[in-house]
């Protein structure tokens, strides 16, 4: 006997046996881990910026991000998007970095200009746009919209002076993009480039910049 071992165990011996009735087998369902899937390729709206002339109509997102994509790699001299969060479902994708980078080092007066309602979203989870900001801080800009300013609810994108992409409820997917519409670009052209002169430079795009 082990002397150095506590009392309750040295009189174990002298302790009533337990009866054990044994609830039978049983199995454990561990939840199945899912895979991550890997991003998947885009591909472009066929339709020429300049060209082609009728409305395009689109209720999907991947329909959206098509014609996203054709406009940003056509593009010549000036894209501005106005956003309410980036929406990384349309923008957050390794196609459209690399036409945007294409598009700003093309010229040097080549300019991308954003305008975001809200950017605590992707300053936490990252966006590929504001990492564009960072590396090519010389003609690729970001602003916050101001409160303050009777802003649209729309979200859309503009190329040069031909092209537009447009949803009108930033929740749903739904919208539709021009590829040669001078007239209607020009008047939407203004009305950025009016809330982008009454913009703001937030606290939070400023640290994630430096």
């Amino acid at each position: 006997m082990n002397e150095d071992a506590p009392e309750d165990l040295m009189d174990a011996d002298e302790l009533p046996a337990i009866e054990f009735d044994s609830p039978g087998r049983f199995s454990i369902h561990n939840p199945q881990t899912v895979p991550v899937q890997a991003s998947t390729s885009r591909e472009p709206a066929p339709f020429v910026l300049g060209e082609q002339d009728s409305l395009q109509r689109f209720n999907t997102p991947d329909d959206a991000r098509a014609h996203a994509l054709a406009l940003m790699q056509q593009a010549r001299r000036s894209l501005c998007i106005y956003t309410p969060d980036l929406e990384p479902w349309l923008y957050h994708h390794s196609s459209i970095q690399e036409a945007c980078t294409r598009f700003l080092i093309a010229h040097p007066r080549n300019r991308l200009r954003i305008l975001v309602r809200d950017v605590t979203r992707a300053v936490k989870e990252g966006s590929r746009l504001l990492t564009l900001t960072r590396r090519l801080s010389s003609n690729c800009h970001i602003r916050k919209l101001n409160p303050d300013y009777p802003n649209e609810e729309a979200a859309y994108l503009l190329a040069d002076t031909h092209g537009l992409l447009l949803r009108p409820e930033p929740e749903h997917y739904a919208g539709y993009a021009l590829y040669n519409h001078p007239g209607h670009i020009r008047s939407r052209q203004a009305a950025f480039d009016q809330a982008w002169d009454s913009s703001l430079s937030d606290p939070d795009l400023r640290s994630f910049l430096l």
